[in-house]
């Protein structure tokens, strides 16, 4: 088993009010559609959820909580965060080594926080990544739109070259996994849960 999926951050307070990040219910789906391949083929999947002691995503509140209409299956992993960084105070570095994972399958939100930095991490400890064009998501700032946020990402952390491993952008339905060792992931999962 050479590859992980990281779901990053799809959480039902980033997905609801007048801050929500832009076509959750189908990123969502098209997330869904690559964990689900993803499982078939015995690759791990990791949900990584940001927390902070109070406020909109404190830990255990409903905010906190994956989102409405994503697929969590007893097999799959869950990773607690509280800063952009997946790996920073986690153990997510340590799970992927000891499952012998080589490269990383990135989706989630938002785009330009948590998937950028875990990104360019993942990089700098040399894993190349695939970043699911199509199923990462921002709201978007004062700036600029949240579709102009995930295009500046999908053609600028392809660029970065200085890391050695580089980033592939690639659409949720060409996103492909090698058969690996099979396991049943078929039911869901309360691992995510507070």
């Amino acid at each position: 088993m050479h590859t992980a999926v990281l779901v990053i951050d799809v959480q039902q307070g980033l997905c609801e009010g007048p801050d929500a990040a832009h076509d959750c219910p189908a990123t969502i789906e098209r997330i869904n559609a690559v964990t689900h391949r993803a499982r078939a083929a015995g690759v791990p999947v990791f949900f990584i959820q940001h927390e902070s002691s109070a406020g909109d995503l404190e830990h255990g509140s409903p905010a906190w909580q994956l989102a409405s209409g994503l697929q969590v299956l007893a097999g799959d992993r869950c990773i607690r965060k509280t800063t952009p960084d997946a790996f920073l105070r986690t153990e997510l570095h340590e799970a992927l080594q000891a499952l012998g994972v080589h490269d990383l399958v990135v989706c989630g939100m938002h785009t330009e926080f948590c998937v950028d930095t875990t990104t360019r991490k993942a990089l700098a400890l040399g894993y190349p990544v695939v970043l699911v064009s199509d199923a990462h998501t921002s709201a978007g700032n004062a700036a600029i739109s949240p579709q102009q946020v995930i295009a500046h990402h999908n053609a600028t952390l392809t660029n970065i070259s200085s890391f050695g491993p580089r980033v592939t952008a690639i659409a949720h339905d060409a996103v492909r996994f090698e058969d690996g060792s099979q396991h049943d992931a078929n039911k869901p999962s309360d691992r995510c849960l507070a």
